[in-house]
């Protein structure tokens, strides 16, 4: 039987052919949608870039400078990881093709249809030629052993200083003082009790560890008030994080490498981390104190540990200069343009711009206080939403019947959570201000009402999202468990959950994604547009960036509106994306199983 092209009926005489015009159309129209929203989302970025960092009044010689010093190094050291001539030729034809087209095509549009504010045909060739072409380059750059050392190296310097600011962020608020003795009488007799019983082969005495743990935390609760007199932030800081992370990366270089390197990696850290952190004030570094101690031991003790790798691979190890090629290339550029005295940018985005607090004038408005409690709402609803949505997906999925009454409770919940995804987020926003603020007394604006409620709201996410992961993992997995012997609950912690563990850090990341960036429930509880100190407690008057950003758009100076807003939108892209890039290097080595 065949079609008829015409009629589509059936035709004896042979087969016919079937219209892909249809088809056609519908794949034009959804590239065409595509390629519209990232082109308007292009088009945003680049004007909140250009006005954060006041790139309006940079001079073609400093854009020149830097490009010379900075980015064709750059280029040259991932195109030297790919040892791929005709990707270099194809870089060096867009790099100089693209530079006579941009020119040529900016030129016209502003001659003959319209002048584009804000943008000179420089910048434009530089986000529409250079900036693509630059991260086309390193991903092809660091798939090379090269530039995978080079990119692994500078991931692990500034993911450490990251981490160790945010442990410094939250211990604004968490006590660090509790924090001591909790470490002190609960976690290390608890590692303590289970190492022995590992070493030693005494199951009892690693089963007892988690009890001694928990009793040793409530004997720190119950002692907290009771001693008065307590070691330095920089002593509890080395003694509860410092050494334990230096002893970590000695174990792990001790296991593949010998004692002295397993001592040196974890040794030097941390008496580089002791030095700076406690004496550096004295011996007049310029840089010290307990922050100083924590960034250096979180950044350096991973960083020495992978040096080690590194070196005993012996393969890439030109990789290790990418961060003095980037270094020494920022620094010569600064010098040529202080030397020639080309006119620079003043970029809103600045040191003082991130430490400091927020201000009337533009020049001294900070977001430092918005930062702060960010990072701390995120961490808190992070490990809440995590911990619930994750253990009620786990019952949903692997304890709960499907049949029967509990069955159809259980479906009529698995609708209730879908629905709940879609509610908008103002509702949770007068969910937490009744439920959380009002009814428990929790009180309004608080780290601990803000957090539950964007819990609340990115919970159903959490929950689809982890049990779409868990569903995904073969029943033959389960079942060989089973004919092992495994109970449920061995099964569910050491077959399923490590399976699903990829998948359900995915739906956590978009989870959290969506929940820094929420403004309304904010607005709803109670929580401060503007504050000008960071907190001290759980219970301050919290505010976070989406809302300063928000109280700044509302300002009539246009310095407000067009450069301090574009640079607090600049630093919330800036930590969202380092939280999500976090989240996703974990999800990549849980996927690859180390």
């Amino acid at each position: 039987m065949a079609t008829d092209t015409d009629t589509g009926t059936a035709s004896a005489e042979g087969f016919g052919e079937v219209s892909r015009v249809r088809g056609i159309i519908f794949e034009y129209l959804s590239l065409g949608a595509s390629v519209l929203g990232i082109f308007a989302l292009a088009v945003l970025l680049v004007y909140v870039t250009i006005d954060a960092f006041d790139l309006t009044n940079a001079s073609p010689e400093w854009l020149l400078t830097y490009f010379l010093t900075l980015v064709v190094p750059f280029l040259a050291f991932c195109l030297y990881s790919a040892n791929d001539r005709e990707l270099t030729r194809r870089a060096a034809g867009v790099l100089g093709g693209g530079l006579v087209a941009v020119a040529v095509v900016f030129t016209a549009i502003e001659a003959f249809v319209t002048q584009i504010p804000r943008l000179s045909w420089q910048l434009a060739y530089l986000f529409v030629v250079v900036f693509p072409l630059t991260g086309y380059v390193t991903y092809v750059g660091s798939s090379g052993r090269v530039g995978g050392v080079g990119f692994g190296l500078v991931g692990r310097l500034i993911g450490g200083t990251a981490i160790g600011l945010a442990l410094a962020v939250l211990f604004l608020v968490f006590d660090a003082r509790l924090w001591f003795l909790a470490y002190t009488l609960g976690i290390v007799p608890a590692l303590a009790s289970y190492a022995y019983g590992r070493f030693r082969e005494r199951p009892g005495a690693s089963t007892a560890a988690v009890p001694v743990g928990i009793v040793g935390v409530l004997v720190a609760v119950f002692l907290r008030p009771v001693i008065d007199t307590y070691p330095t932030t920089a002593f509890i800081y080395l003694w509860t994080l410092a050494i334990p992370i230096a002893a970590a990366g000695a174990l792990v270089v001790g296991a593949r490498g010998s004692r002295t390197e397993a001592i040196a990696a974890g040794g030097v850290p941390l008496a580089l981390a002791t030095v700076v952190g406690l004496f550096g004030g004295i011996l007049g570094l310029g840089v010290g104190g307990p922050n100083a101690l924590l960034v250096i031991a979180v950044a350096g003790v991973p960083t020495a540990v992978y040096l080690q790798r590194v070196f005993d691979a012996g393969d890439g190890v030109i990789g290790l200069g990418l961060p003095v090629l980037l270094v020494v290339g920022a620094l010569v550029g600064a010098l040529v343009v202080e030397a020639f005295g080309f006119p620079a940018p003043d970029p809103w985005i600045d040191g003082s711009f991130i430490t400091e607090a927020p201000s009337r004038t533009p020049a001294d408005a900070g977001l430092y206080p918005a930062i702060v409690g960010s990072v701390i709402i995120i961490a808190m609803v992070a490990v809440l939403s995590f911990l619930l949505g994750v253990g009620t997906s786990v019952f949903l999925e692997e304890y709960t019947a499907n049949s029967g009454i509990v069955g159809a409770l259980t479906r009529l919940l698995q609708i209730n959570i879908a629905n709940l995804a879609a509610i908008p987020s103002v509702v949770y926003g007068l969910l937490g201000l009744g439920l959380f603020a009002n009814l428990l007394g929790l009180g309004y604006g608080t780290a601990v009402t803000v957090s539950l409620t964007l819990s609340l709201l990115i919970l159903p996410i959490t929950i689809i999202s982890a049990q779409e992961a868990i569903r995904s993992v073969p029943d033959d997995l389960r079942r060989g468990s089973d004919a092992m012997g495994a109970t449920r609950w061995q099964t569910t912690k050491n077959v399923v959950l490590p399976e699903a563990f990829p998948g359900i850090l995915t739906g956590t990341i978009l989870a959290l994604g969506r929940a820094i960036g929420e403004t309304a429930p904010l607005i709803m509880v109670g929580a401060a547009t503007t504050v000008f100190s960071a907190p001290n407690s759980l219970f301050d008057k919290y505010s976070a960036m989406p809302m300063q950003i928000y109280a700044w758009a509302g300002f009539p100076q246009a310095d407000f509106r067009y450069g301090v807003v574009a640079a607090g939108v600049i630093t919330l892209l800036i930590i969202l994306v380092g939280m999500n890039g976090t989240a996703i290097l974990l999800r990549n080595r849980a996927e690859r199983g180390t």
